[in-house]
């Protein structure tokens, strides 16, 4: 008996351990890369508006879902809803708007609202408050408007 007929053979077993193993980080690593946030995609754009306070003073077409109380998103600031895929603003005292919570760079989830700006935490993309045009890149293109309803006191999307 040989010694090399006692081991079992561990060439190419290895080899397809390794391959397997460099394929999965390489698909972990390009799923992270683009996900960002999952329910952005739900966001309804606006026709072009620029999702402010008087777009629909009734009650929107298809009834939209309530966001938030007006009393709730700051002056010269604004919220993320992260379930619904938009953030609310109030760039000046009684008018709010709406934009997709997903940065156009690369599709991340905003994170903050500070200092009149809209904030990717990704890459510090910053977009305006009052019209989701960018104010800092690396972002090129503004956050798409979102649709919303004020009325009285409360915010709803759609």
């Amino acid at each position: 008996m040989t010694s090399a007929s006692l081991q079992p053979p561990a060439g190419p077993a290895r080899r397809t351990l390794m391959a397997a193993a460099g394929g999965a980080g390489l698909a972990a690593a390009l799923t992270a890369c683009g996900a960002g946030d999952g329910s952005s995609d739900t966001v309804n754009p606006g026709s072009g508006g620029s999702g402010g306070s008087a777009q629909g003073s009734g009650s929107p077409a298809g009834g939209g879902a309530a966001l938030a109380k007006t009393s709730d998103i700051p002056e010269g600031g604004g919220k993320i809803f992260k379930d619904q895929g938009v953030v609310v603003t109030q760039p000046t005292a009684g008018t709010y708007k709406a934009f997709s919570s997903k940065c156009t760079h690369q599709g991340c989830a905003v994170g903050s609202v500070a200092g009149g700006a809209i904030v990717c935490p990704c890459h510090n993309s910053h977009f305006s408050v009052e019209d989701g045009s960018v104010k800092q890149g690396p972002a090129t293109r503004p956050l798409p408007p979102a649709k919303i309803t004020v009325s009285g006191e409360e915010i709803t999307l759609g």
